[in-house]
């Protein structure tokens, strides 16, 4: 290969949709296309070829979809491969982070969703659902959130966290990579390869605003923000992308000891180093050009970088000496290995059949995520005394705001509502009243009159607020396609962090008018982030960003028809004062506040269910821990048992409490049995960042959430008497 050649195998320069056009004949190649693949003599990857949203400006009239996507992938290929001396494919890179983010793509939860349901299993046939889609349209490269860590809500991007936990975020990452790329060096028709985002540390930005500095100490880098990263790389993940943020002054971008020293070098990754959009040129504020950018990014382990300028004059920076042609063919050898892996020298097109079952998939999700967090009175389930509901508030009748940040546009009549859902589900006779009441944001009460007057002629009041990452064409975009400015009812997505968690002072007047009317009033929140709501009403239930047919999956909660499975994934903080609120803090006896508790509202892992558990005392046996769970109700019903460790003796100082151990279990009324879990002991560093020395005293806590572990009976464990831990499944070493 020339050098010329090998410099567009490292480029990924075109937003996709700028590569064709739809005409009356069907879609043809632009001139800007052509360019590109002369300017290198082909093309390395293209992003976003499906993408189609707000930014992009892609409609469902002049965008691909399930029907000819496939067709256009085609058309492309084979322009790239004619333009390319050795017949090189391009890698087509595609949106999915719940779901392709293309026309007529499977609309999945968003991830703070996926971590409610604490269902490895369930996760794993979703993302394996996204691939099929993505590689039915010709497309192969999946970038995917998984890697970042929610410790702090006023982040616009907690909706694309698994959860505040490292252990919860590893084991959903493990079923992603699992999912969506399958076993094997080459992947099936049917599996499309993963690109993990965003290594590392995105999740602990300053201030809980987006690409801001990360103010993060070795051992916390180590101990929560790097396992699900590690796990994902042991589950075989064909790449990660190097994130915005910079940890201790160095840009993960330009970081050589984060993506050569860690992970190329400690965990002995092999794959593909993507740079998040524009993060190479932004190394420019510190090397002084554009060039030099490139130049440190490839010398760091950056193998492809995103629309960046900088690594289009990686030819002037081997000229210059700033980089090495052997570096540079290391990179290239990274970018035709996953080429060949993918098998596209083979077969250029699409390998797949574009899968059915979406709406089915993408609702089962949902149904699993919904979580009750308190049912005073047993209000809920709706039972058959129940003649007349109020269906208030402005979730209540949209699909539009069910959905998270990176949705594609939604064909009419897609998806249903939560009034669509109880007016579907409800018995005969049931008389479902509705009334908007209010904005999602601002404070027009105009309408709460109306909502009042109806909740007080009902037997009881489903209120569902919340927020919305839906975008509008007239959002204010960066370059990179983040919002620059919220508009219309955003509150919530890239670039739409908050100062307070707040809903919009409507809402709140809203809630208080029904909750006064005496009307039993259940709150629902479809939210992407925690708000700072009280526990005022009947019930509170919570539904991350459900998916279209999210409200079909909560209503079938409310009416009983399905259990309220799902957990919290993050605490739920009483007001934004109290942050941070992540359960798994330092052991230190913190003080209270004197004008507000210090404990959140909700803790991580909690959630009810429709009837009770009884845990007996934890029994350890060998590298497992063992608990009798008994269903002491009187209907069917899903408990999630949580084992934590508690360090008693260590090195360092310890953490109040370390999930290590989760498992659904599903018991009929009245029903036992022995939960075994097998412990996996969580990673911890030492003062000088090696791995904690495997001795020491811990307790194990067998609970239904974080809070109640905290007075839970625990079995001590001496971990020398255990001999080698190998087995355990922990996260692995970070050192050599």
């Amino acid at each position: 290969m020339t050098l010329r050649e090998k410099v567009g195998q490292l480029n990924q320069r075109m937003y996709g949709w700028d590569a064709y056009r739809r005409t009356s004949r069907g879609f043809e190649l632009t001139d800007a296309l052509y360019a590109e693949t002369e300017r290198f003599a082909g093309l390395g990857a293209l992003y976003g070829l499906q993408r189609a949203d707000a930014w992009s400006g892609v409609d469902h009239g002049d965008g691909p979809g399930a029907q000819d996507g496939a067709a256009l992938a085609d058309l492309v290929q084979r322009h790239v491969v004619e333009r390319s001396r050795l017949g090189i494919p391009a890698l087509f890179v595609e949106e999915v982070p719940h779901g392709h983010m293309a026309l007529d793509g499977t609309v999945l939860p968003v991830n703070l969703a996926v971590g409610a349901t604490w269902d490895p299993g369930l996760y794993e046939d979703a993302a394996a659902h996204a691939a099929a889609e993505l590689r039915a349209r010709g497309g192969h490269v999946a970038l995917v959130s998984a890697l970042d860590i929610a410790r702090d809500p006023r982040w616009g991007r907690t909706e694309e966290c698994f959860g505040e936990d490292p252990y919860l975020a590893a084991r959903l990452t493990e079923s992603l990579v699992k999912g969506m790329q399958g076993t094997g060096d080459r992947f099936a028709a049917d599996k499309a390869a993963v690109v993990l985002k965003h290594f590392a540390g995105q999740g602990a930005t300053v201030g809980g605003r987006n690409s801001a500095e990360a103010e993060l100490g070795p051992r916390e880098l180590h101990e929560i923000h790097l396992p699900a990263a590690h796990a994902g790389v042991r589950a075989g993940a064909a790449a990660v992308m190097a994130a915005y943020n910079e940890v201790d002054g160095m840009p993960c971008a330009g970081n050589r000891d984060l993506l050569t020293g860690l992970l190329r070098e400690r965990w002995g990754f092999d794959g593909l180093v993507m740079a998040d959009g524009l993060a190479v040129d932004r190394l420019a504020r510190i090397t002084g050009d554009k060039t030099s950018a490139g130049a440190l990014a490839l010398n760091s382990g950056v193998d492809l970088s995103l629309w960046d300028e900088g690594f289009t004059h990686l030819e002037e920076a081997v000229e210059r000496g700033l980089v090495s042609e052997e570096s540079l063919d290391t990179a290239v050898a990274r970018v035709l290995r996953l080429k060949f892996r993918l098998g596209l020298f083979e077969q250029h097109g699409a390998t797949a059949a574009f899968p059915a079952r979406g709406r089915e998939v993408s609702t089962t999700l949902a149904r699993a995520a919904v979580t009750l967090l308190h049912n005073d009175g047993g209000v809920l389930p709706l039972g058959p005394g129940i003649s007349r509901i109020a269906v208030l508030g402005p979730q209540s009748a949209t699909t539009a705001h069910q959905s998270g940040d990176y949705t594609a546009p939604q064909r009419p009549g897609t998806g249903t509502g939560v009034l669509d859902g109880l007016r579907r589900l409800a018995p005969p006779g049931v008389d479902v009243r509705h009334v908007h009441g209010c904005a999602l944001t601002g404070d027009d009460l105009s309408g709460i009159p109306e909502a009042v007057a109806t909740a007080t002629a009902c037997d009881v009041a489903v209120l569902v607020l919340g927020g919305s990452s839906a975008r509008t064409p007239d959002t204010d975009f960066a370059a990179n396609g983040a919002a620059r400015t919220a508009v219309s009812e955003m509150t919530c997505g890239e670039g739409v962090d908050l100062a307070g968690l707040r809903l919009g002072s409507a809402q709140y007047a809203l809630l208080d008018a029904v909750v006064a009317t005496g009307t039993p009033t259940v709150v629902v929140l479809v939210q992407g982030r925690p708000h700072a709501v009280p526990a005022t009403g009947a019930a509170l239930l919570t539904a991350w960003y459900p998916g279209p047919w999210g409200g079909e999956a909560i209503a079938e909660v409310l009416l009983g028809l399905a259990e309220p499975a799902g957990r919290l994934p993050v605490s739920v903080p009483r007001s934004v004062g109290q942050l941070p609120v992540y359960y798994n803090h330092k052991d230190i006896e913190y003080g209270g506040y004197v004008d507000e508790s210090a404990e959140p509202l909700y803790s991580f892992g909690h959630g009810l269910s429709y009837t009770s558990f009884a845990y007996d005392e934890p029994r350890l046996s060998g590298h497992t821990v063992e608990v009798d769970v008994t269903n002491t109700g009187d209907r069917y019903g899903r408990t999630v048992v949580q084992v934590y460790l508690r360090r008693l003796i260590t090195a360092v100082w310890p953490r109040t409490l370390e999930l290590c151990a989760f498992e659904g279990v599903g018991l009929a009324p009245g029903e036992r049995r022995t939960v075994t879990l097998a412990l996996a002991l969580p990673l911890g560093v030492d003062a000088d960042v090696g791995p904690l020395a495997r001795s020491g005293t811990v307790e194990i806590r067998v609970a239904e959430s974080a809070r109640a572990a905290l007075t839970a009976v625990p079995v001590v464990l001496h971990l020398r008497d255990l001999g080698d831990l190998g087995d355990l499944g922990d996260l692995g070493d970070l050192r050599a």
